[in-house]
């Protein structure tokens, strides 16, 4: 009875999330969503009033396990990360599964696993086993699964799936790999046509120009499945105004991440050169301030009130 009424409760608060993702797809205002690397992150994010988590494997590999974006975590690793981040937040998460960790069955198993732990939704992308991160500046190859292949992938990973909603979205890196707009249609078009709920499409170009392009191909196509857009390497655009372009989720998918490295950096320098905690202080959270977020003073009182009484 205690595990009936444990997934009872996980399906209930699963979908209520799930719910909220996919209202705000259909919604007039564009969905937010912000990167986490641990629980805390993710508190943060809903402090500060944003839709959406997004969970990356850069940010797990890099902030979890110090490793690459080369597909070099597991799936149960990325589980594992995901579970804690999702316990902590009211808020959809959003999880980027890279390419599902192999082939058609690895992919159908990622589905079926983050949507049993209650998760709102994944992202699936089409880049070869093992990938390379879209952001990496220097030279690599870079393959794509057939659009065919991913297309039949996608299809098994909607067919598998326990609840109608569930969220997956199919990532294309058909702009990132060179293959240019027609080709990145194309597959957006497949991936839909196979039951993706929605569609994130990538580029280098920090001008949008092939983004424009893709939006034009796309409006022609008269599909109306959702777009997301990751913005980092054209960050001078706000989520309202791609929004306005067609974009229904816009997630700023790796700041925070950021941020903790460029400050962790400096306190260390400042620590390192002074050699006393008073250095770093004026320039760090307050220890009280950490207390607060996890709530700390709650959770004594609920240890204490019954040794009051």
């Amino acid at each position: 009875m205690l595990n009936e009424s444990s997934d009872e409760g996980l399906g209930s608060r699963a979908e209520r999330k799930r719910a909220k993702l996919r209202a705000g797809l259909a919604a007039s205002e564009p969905v937010v969503a912000v990167g986490a690397h641990d629980s805390m992150s993710a508190r943060l994010i809903e402090t500060h009033g944003f839709d959406a988590v997004w969970v990356s494997g850069f940010g797990v590999s890099a902030m979890a396990y110090g490793l690459p974006d080369l597909n070099l975590i597991t799936m149960n690793e990325t589980l594992d990360v995901t579970r804690r981040i999702e316990s902590v937040t009211e808020l959809p998460v959003v999880v980027d599964c890279d390419n599902g960790y192999g082939g058609l069955s690895n992919v159908v198993r990622t589905i079926v696993e983050f949507e049993r732990a209650g998760i709102a939704a994944v992202c699936i992308e089409d880049n070869l086993f093992p990938k390379r991160n879209s952001l990496y500046p220097g030279q690599s190859k870079r393959d794509l699964v057939a659009s065919t292949e991913q297309a039949r992938r996608l299809k098994a990973a909607k067919a598998a799936q326990d609840t109608e909603s569930f969220v997956l979205i199919a990532r294309v890196e058909a702009l990132i790999a060179g293959h240019g707009v027609e080709a990145a249609c194309e597959r957006a078009v497949a991936y839909s046509e196979a039951g993706a709920d929605a569609i994130l499409i990538h580029s280098k170009d920090k001008s949008l120009t092939e983004i424009e392009g893709f939006l034009e191909q796309w409006r022609a196509t008269g599909i109306s499945t959702p777009l997301v857009a990751v913005p980092t390497l054209f960050p001078d655009y706000t989520a309202k105004q791609l929004h306005g372009k067609g974009f229904s989720m816009v997630i700023l998918a790796n700041q925070p991440m950021r941020a903790s490295v460029k400050a962790m950096e400096d306190t260390l320098v400042m620590l390192r050169e002074e050699g006393k905690p008073a250095a770093a202080d004026p320039h760090i959270a307050a220890v009280n301030h950490i207390f607060e977020l996890v709530h700390t003073r709650e959770s004594i009182e609920a240890e204490e009130v019954d040794e009051v009484h």
